[in-house]
């Protein structure tokens, strides 16, 4: 079980990496619901490295706030690969500032669709001339540990968002370091 200090800590280090690379990052978050940039936002100085962060938890929110197509979020699902990347493409779209973005999205349960509790998508995308790389969008599907220990519904969705979080914070800075071989 991810603990609060243990996503602090990966969120210092994403801050350090960013300050490194003197670069800057917004975020489009979904089933976290902004707990990524919330948790970045109590590190001092992050504020010249975090651009914001849009938390889009519902589907017509990521179609009117980051452009996504109706028809992609119905033919592919909320919860897709090929949502993730559209997130992140389209919040950074709208945040120009920003060199990268990182979105999320999945379903954390109780109640999620058969073969989706748990399942996390992690997209980041970033402009072109950043690093020795063109733009591109990376995604990673994580799946989250099941339930086993038959706790409420309160402490699971809790539970689910921290590690989703810091599958977020270690997926950006991994791109990051790719991006900046």
């Amino acid at each position: 079980m991810v603990t609060q200090r243990e996503l602090d800590q990966e969120a210092v280090r994403l801050a350090r990496r960013l300050d490194q690379l003197d670069t800057t990052i917004v975020f489009a978050e979904s089933c976290t619901a902004g707990l990524v940039a919330a948790t970045l936002a109590r590190i001092p100085g992050i504020s010249l490295r975090l651009c914001g962060s849009a938390v889009v938890y519902q589907i017509e929110t990521k179609a009117r706030w980051l452009g996504i197509s109706r028809e992609l979020l119905a033919d592919a699902g909320a919860v897709s690969q090929r949502v993730a990347e559209s997130m992140a493409s389209g919040v950074l779209r709208t945040t120009p500032h920003a060199a990268f973005a990182s979105a999320v999205t999945g379903h954390l349960g109780p109640d999620a669709p058969a073969g989706l509790d748990g399942v996390v998508y992690v997209a980041v995308a970033w402009e072109s001339g950043i690093g020795r790389s063109k733009s591109g969008v990376h995604v990673v599907r994580h799946v989250l540990e099941p339930d086993r220990s038959r706790t409420s519904a309160l402490t699971l969705r809790r539970r689910r968002q921290r590690e989703a979080a810091l599958n977020v914070i270690q997926s950006t800075r991994n791109v990051l370091d790719r991006v900046f071989r």
